[in-house]
């Protein structure tokens, strides 16, 4: 017996995004999820046709891991000169780490141009070329089909960057295969926490659902800490959040089962409440699982806290 089964057919994206801007990049900022999930990052997209001078940027967002830009910029046909322009425009107008071009189609020279750049710039900076592809079997509802074709190649970096500097190269490495190991971890007991990979920074953030405040597991001079950073660009905003929170401390305290140290950092823009791990040194790495689940355990310490007091004001 033969199985009936349907053909895949492929369309053009503007069958179901007649407008870059009006259409599509609306779609991707509604669904930050398929690109995050392609790229292996904890993206949020937050603003769409930004200004860069007399430009306007398709969509800038941020890395919710280490909190640094991100920039996004579509096209809806082919690659071409111009927008390869563009995005090297806009990447000199708001400093992103990474950078992300999608287009229907890549030219040769212009996947050849990323892979130039990936290799030409720094171990932080990071360009990828996304093709979009739309599919449907029959009458089925069409279905976006994201494929990488241009990504940085960061071992690479790694390794150039040690012919010079062997030291700084080794701590990327190591905080890279620590933090590895946590997400995985992270990953299959809170797949909704975040849909980051690793990092090369010293900290690692997760989302806790509210613009500017972030669950941030961070090594620091007294070695590895939980933290509720709360990271507005507006510190009026910080502090009314952080006393919020710190008006039902007795409450936030008995649920969370201990007391973190509250420390609303005079001078500085951010606030934060801490929570620090007997670990002290991320080079020991017989400890590695430990500090994970350390990590998982007073992340949800926090997350039961918070909830118990109605959560952060938005």
């Amino acid at each position: 017996m033969t199985a009936d089964l349907g053909r895949l057919d492929v369309i053009h994206p503007r069958s179901v995004w007649p407008h870059e801007a009006a259409d599509f990049t609306p779609w991707l900022l509604a669904n930050v999820d398929v690109l995050s999930d392609l790229l292996g990052m904890d993206l949020e997209l937050e603003a769409a046709e930004h200004p860069v001078g007399g430009f306007s940027l398709d969509l800038l967002g941020r890395d919710r891991v280490t909190g640094r830009a991100v920039i996004v910029e579509n096209q809806l046909e082919g690659s071409d000169h111009a927008h390869l322009g563009q995005i090297l425009t806009y990447a000199a107008g708001t400093d992103p780490t990474t950078i992300v071009w999608i287009t229907t189609g890549f030219r040769d020279e212009h996947r050849a141009a990323l892979d130039w750049l990936n290799e030409r710039t720094d171990e932080d900076t990071r360009f990828f070329g996304v093709e979009i592809i739309v599919v449907r079997i029959g009458d089925s509802a069409p279905a976006p089909n994201f494929k990488l074709v241009a990504q940085p190649n960061d071992w690479g970096k790694h390794v150039r960057a040690g012919t010079s500097s062997s030291a700084v190269s080794e701590r990327v490495q190591i905080r890279r295969a620590f933090w590895e190991v946590t997400l995985n971890r992270i990953r299959e007991r809170h797949p909704h926490w975040t849909a980051a990979r690793t990092t090369g920074q010293d900290f690692c953030d997760v989302s806790t659902g509210v613009s500017g405040v972030r669950f941030s597991m961070s090594w620091i001079r007294a070695g590895l800490v939980q933290q509720i950073w709360f990271g507005d660009q507006d510190p009026t905003v910080n502090e009314h959040r952080f006393a919020a929170v710190m008006a039902r401390r007795a409450e936030f305290e008995a649920v969370l089962g201990e007391a973190p140290a509250w420390d609303n950092m005079d001078g500085m823009k951010a606030t934060k409440i801490v929570l620090t791990s007997p670990f002290m040194s991320i080079n020991d790495r017989d400890q590695w699982p430990a500090m994970a689940e350390w990590l998982i355990e007073t992340q949800e310490r926090f997350r039961r806290a918070l909830d118990a007091i109605g959560g952060i004001p938005a």
